[in-house]
């Protein structure tokens, strides 16, 4: 009975082995935590995703100590190439900066989970797959574990890294706030020439039919080159911004008028059409709650400006070992631990709620068409406007010691993050 208490029990259960879960697991096992790392399913498994990575995701998985050399596994890309406003793309490599790499990667989020929970392992985490976590343990007002149907599993401390739904998070009344911006993206993969350019691609302009003859769709649309030989194909559009299509009919408008040499039509198509919701600028709060942390999509951490998560996860897992491994140091059960996990709360609105609440002023002015015309018009062909726009919708800019256009938005992202502190929402 001890040996198989003891299996159940550690100082961390993690519930999820997405990037979040997996980045958290990672990082307090290499400090020496006992680390439970709950997987609801097996790996490999297919998730949802553009499987583009950004220069602030690669920052991560170098911290991480993952090998990214593979180039049969990864592949590197210069920046984005941007369709809209004319015929011709327009083509804006990744800012040149001291804080991130210069160049971003893309990969299969099937293969790429299953690295991220592997690296976990050899750091001495614990997983166990096919383990579907279903309500958190409370005990004396704190969370000290999690059920499973037929198990149980005990922690000082429970991160929650199980998804936008986050059924552990909704069981303590950490519901999601239906006044932040909600995304849905939708993607398909397809044996595609189109493989081999070194550009992740994005469309700011889709049409339903004849490009500036036809309907515009309310969304954006991407086109990700893998080094398997697909091209991850997809587009993201706002919750309550679908025009009244489905978002798989959007992408099925849209890719009709692609070139047929792409090669994006239905016999090259691969796997199914797979949709995913987006939750943004942290539409879960608090973060911290008795005993249990919320990183990547169960605390809404996805960039309102892109919709993108994987950095943010990555991140959260990092702050979220440093606040836990502070709190084991101090004693788990005293009030300065406490203080230590009440810390990551304060952490990730440090990092990013500023630059939430400014995406939350972007999403509000581009769900009005006649601004998003405008912008994609007159915005695109000015090479300094977009290189500012880059950095601030990939937000990759040096904070404390940049260029003009760095402090600019860090001024934007202070003076937005401001107003949390006053009680606006």
């Amino acid at each position: 009975m001890s040996a198989a208490r003891s299996a159940q029990e550690a100082d961390v259960c993690i519930v999820g082995a997405g990037p979040a879960g997996s980045s958290a697991a990672a990082h307090l096992a290499a400090l020496g935590l006992d680390v439970l790392l709950l997987e609801k399913t097996s790996f490999p498994r297919e998730k949802v995703c553009g499987d583009g990575l950004t220069p602030r995701a690669v920052k991560q998985l170098v911290n991480l100590g993952i090998d990214i050399s593979d180039e049969t596994l990864w592949r590197r890309n210069k920046g984005l190439r941007v369709f809209g406003g004319r015929v011709e793309p327009f083509e804006l490599p990744w800012p040149d900066i001291k804080s991130f790499p210069d160049f971003g990667l893309t990969l299969q989020r099937s293969t790429f989970d299953k690295i991220l929970a592997d690296h976990a392992v050899a750091q001495g985490a614990r997983l166990h797959e096919n383990t579907n976590a279903t309500e958190p343990i409370v005990e004396n007002g704190r969370v000290v574990g999690v059920k499973t149907k037929t198990e149980e599993f005990r922690a000082p401390v429970v991160v929650a890294a199980d998804g936008n739904s986050s059924r552990i998070a909704a069981s303590l009344g950490v519901k999601a706030d239906r006044r932040k911006p909600m995304g849905v993206a939708v993607r398909a993969y397809y044996k595609s020439e189109r493989s081999n350019e070194d550009w992740m691609e994005s469309w700011l302009e889709l049409w339903d039919g004849e490009p500036n003859r036809s309907n515009l769709l309310p969304g954006y649309g991407w086109v990700f080159p893998l080094a398997d030989g697909t091209c991850n194909v997809g587009l993201g559009v706002l919750n309550q911004k679908t025009g009244g299509m489905s978002t798989r009919e959007m992408l099925s408008a849209w890719l009709r008028n692609t070139p047929e040499e792409w090669g994006f039509t239905p016999e090259n198509q691969i796997g199914k059409v797979g949709s995913a919701a987006l939750p943004m600028a942290f539409n879960r709060e608090p973060h911290y709650k008795a005993g249990l942390l919320l990183v990547g999509d169960s605390g809404g951490m996805v960039s309102p400006f892109n919709g993108e998560g994987i950095p943010y996860a990555l991140e959260a897992g990092a702050l979220a070992a440093e606040a836990i491994a502070d709190a084991k140091a101090r004693g788990f059960g005293t009030a300065s631990a406490e203080n230590a996990l009440r810390n990551y709360e304060t952490a990730v609105h440090e990092q990013w709620g500023g630059y939430y609440k400014l995406g939350q002023i972007f999403v509000a002015l581009i769900t009005r068409p006649a601004i998003m015309r405008l912008c994609t018009r007159y915005g695109l062909p000015r090479p300094t406007l977009m290189r500012l726009t880059m950095k601030l919708l990939s937000h990759l800019y040096d904070e404390s010691d940049g260029d003009w256009m760095d402090r600019l938005i860090t001024a934007a992202a202070a003076i937005a993050g401001s107003t949390r502190a006053i009680g606006v929402k």
